[in-house]
């Protein structure tokens, strides 16, 4: 399987815009800048994207995690904090937080903690980051 997006810039750095678009056309045209990157501009940025990305993969990995645990699910709702910051090495994604809160019908706390640990060390978002990048997770039940 192979999913696409793509880019497309005009002018300077710091002058500059371009778009993102996506295959699926969820993005098409997606405005982004050094503002909307480095600032609080009008538009999307690739740290944004990585979030929402990481998001829903760790909440499909914990469905997962918990359907095989004969848990299946209510609801799970998943916030990803994606830090960027100044490094020696140039701009760097440092950290990702993720803060979850699921209904699980029948789920005891060790249940689901062991479940969210495993979907947080195994989802292919949190694999790509796992060798440069603090990952954090605040998980609970509702």
């Amino acid at each position: 399987m192979e999913r696409t997006a793509s880019a497309v810039w005009h002018g300077s750095l710091k002058d500059g815009k371009g778009t993102i678009s996506t295959q699926s056309g969820v993005l098409k045209d997606s405005q982004y800048s050094f503002s909307t990157r480095f600032e609080n501009g009008i538009g999307t940025n690739p740290e944004e994207l990585i979030a929402a990305a990481h998001a829903g993969c760790f909440t499909m990995a914990l469905s997962a995690q918990l359907t095989n645990a004969n848990l299946p699910p209510q609801s799970l709702e998943t916030k990803a904090a994606v830090t960027f910051e100044k490094t020696d090495a140039g701009p760097t994604i440092t950290k990702i937080h993720l803060t979850t809160t699921a209904k699980v019908p029948g789920a005891d706390k060790a249940a689901f903690d062991k479940a969210a640990q495993d979907a947080k060390a195994n989802c292919p978002i949190s694999r790509l980051f796992k060798n440069n990048t603090e990952i954090s997770l605040d998980a609970k039940l509702a």
